[in-house]
């Protein structure tokens, strides 16, 4: 791998050993038979859908289409951003991942871009910094058959407001004992994104076994991380555990909701292995 910011670009990024051929080929084949322009990977964190989606991109090109891999993540907003809505809301907003910390109107504007053929400049975040990388810096595609676009709780719904009343981990108790971050961001689900899910023609959920596992899988990436910049300081163990809990809540819900949402599910083992 490159020296140099860890970023989210198609293809790149720690990743799990990669989705079995056939599997892939069915992916990219349901896409194909339903003329999709956009499709959607989902699931909760360390489920492989990063990996799947350049695998994806890697099989297309083999057969001709130039296709391009998005994240949700490539569209978080940057650290002053967050830094504000720390100060003026919550100070968990300032924290990268929950709903509400993206830049939605820029998601729509790329994927609109794309999904018309035009030149479409790729937004990338630097992670390890917890900054999006500056404009200049962003790779441009043009004339582009398909898009990938993952992400971890894509076309989830908000929550009811009874569903809100009691935390679901010490964060949420500790940190956010009257509710304010929680509701501030269940809100922005349920009413800043739809524009986004709107564009997105079919979406696969690959369903793992459940929020228990997340953990464990999100310190393997930071693992992998760490070991692809060595000059540069990841998370260490217990702020993986600390950042897990922003995602608990709608990570849960996501879970429980997405196999009635989804186009198509694919129930995976704690090995990320499919079971259907």
């Amino acid at each position: 791998m490159a020296s140099g910011p860890q970023v989210t670009p198609p293809g790149a990024g720690p990743r799990p050993a990669g989705y079995a051929p056939a599997f892939v080929a069915d992916v990219l084949d349901d896409a194909l038979a339903h003329d999709c322009r956009v499709y959607s990977i989902t699931g909760l964190q360390g489920t492989g859908k990063s990996t799947i989606a350049a695998q994806l991109v890697e099989l297309a090109g083999e057969r001709g289409l130039q296709a391009v891999a998005l994240s949700i993540d490539d569209f978080y907003l940057d650290h002053d951003e967050r830094a504000r809505l720390g100060r003026d809301v919550h100070p968990l907003l300032a924290t990268r991942g929950p709903p509400g910390s993206h830049d939605v109107t820029l998601a729509c504007e790329v994927v609109d871009a794309l999904r018309g053929g035009r030149a479409t400049p790729l937004p990338r975040f630097d992670k390890i910094a917890d900054r999006r990388l500056p404009r200049a810096r962003w790779p441009v595609v043009d004339g582009v058959d398909l898009v990938f676009f993952e992400g971890w709780f894509q076309k989830v719904p908000a929550q009811s407001t009874e569903a809100l009343a009691e935390p679901v981990n010490a964060l949420e108790r500790d940190e956010d004992p009257h509710g304010t971050w929680r509701s501030w961001c269940n809100a922005a689900l349920g009413s800043d994104y739809g524009p986004l899910w709107t564009r997105l023609d079919r979406l696969l959920f690959l369903q793992g076994p459940g929020f228990d596992q997340v953990p464990q899988w999100r310190w393997q990436q930071e693992r992998t991380l760490q070991a692809a910049n060595p000059e540069r300081a990841a998370m260490s163990r217990p702020q993986v555990m600390r950042f897990v809990q922003f995602f608990e809540r709608a990570s849960r819900h996501a879970w429980q909701v997405l196999p009635g949402i989804a186009d198509r599910t694919r129930r995976l083992d704690s090995h990320r292995r499919p079971l259907d």
